[in-house]
């Protein structure tokens, strides 16, 4: 099975974008159908999406008819584009397991977003599925990232970089591990003890992160930037297309820069 990071890859370079676009169905914001809306985003966007991230919370909301459209949803994206189902699971032994079959097995994601604050042991169960990968949580886009993750242990490092560990870890093992960094919390500093790794990057448009904090010398793992809100639901005037192509370009010109 192809690697997801050479799927990633591949998806970059035909078409020369880094945009990930959310979905996150706020039904207090979509009028009409969701289900027509999902689709209507995921065909305009399509073109220039380096990936997409269905949000789980969003759809487990509405209990089995959530698990129907989410299912729906994942049907509708193309086959050559990565499907990254952020859904933080965290847990221990069995539970697991049962959520590593969720993810990979029954929704047949590429990706799956985990914390890994319970230790490596529970981000094993998700370590033996070839062409899948994990983005560890490693520095979120919250402000209480200061609180955990940005926190100093006592051998002087931050706690995030005792995640960035187990990639190392994980080595040799199916599953490839990337990891969550948020722009508004990728100072020069975090991004300098940030691995060279895939990256998934929240945290741009409406959250208010800077494009400018994106790249970094020496980067070679493919990595994306995330954009929900700013697409979905910003500009209703405007269509998904063109708001996404906006976002493409934008993410683009920065990270050539970096």
């Amino acid at each position: 099975m192809t690697p997801y990071t050479t799927k990633l890859a591949s998806r970059i370079a035909a078409t020369g974008s880094r945009l990930c676009v959310g979905l996150d169905p706020r039904f207090d914001l979509i009028p009409g159908d969701p289900s027509d809306f999902l689709r209507r985003v995921i065909e305009e966007t399509s073109p220039v999406a380096a990936a997409f991230k269905p949000n789980s919370a969003y759809f487990e909301q509405l209990g089995s008819a959530g698990f129907r459209l989410l299912e729906d949803v994942l049907s509708l994206i193309p086959a050559d584009i990565p499907v990254i189902l952020d859904a933080k699971r965290s847990d221990i032994g069995e539970t697991q397991k049962a959520y590593a079959q969720a993810a990979f097995g029954h929704f047949q994601a590429d990706a799956v977003t985990l914390n890994a604050s319970l230790g490596f042991d529970t981000v094993e169960p998700f370590l033996d599925f070839p062409g899948r990968a994990v983005y560890l949580l490693a520095v979120t886009s919250n402000p209480g990232a200061s609180e955990f993750a940005l926190r100093k242990m006592p051998d002087g490092r931050h706690l995030f970089e005792h995640t960035l560990d187990m990639a190392a870890r994980a080595a040799g093992r199916p599953t490839e591990v990337g990891f969550v960094v948020g722009l508004t919390n990728a100072s020069d500093d975090v991004m300098s003890r940030v691995i060279d790794a895939p990256l998934l990057v929240p945290g741009l448009g409406a959250q208010g992160g800077e494009l400018s904090a994106l790249g970094g010398p020496g980067r070679r793992a493919p990595s994306v930037i995330n954009v929900s809100r700013g697409i979905l639901y910003a500009d209703p005037q405007r269509s998904f297309a063109d708001k996404a192509r906006d976002w493409a370009d934008r993410i683009a010109g920065a990270w050539r820069g970096a």
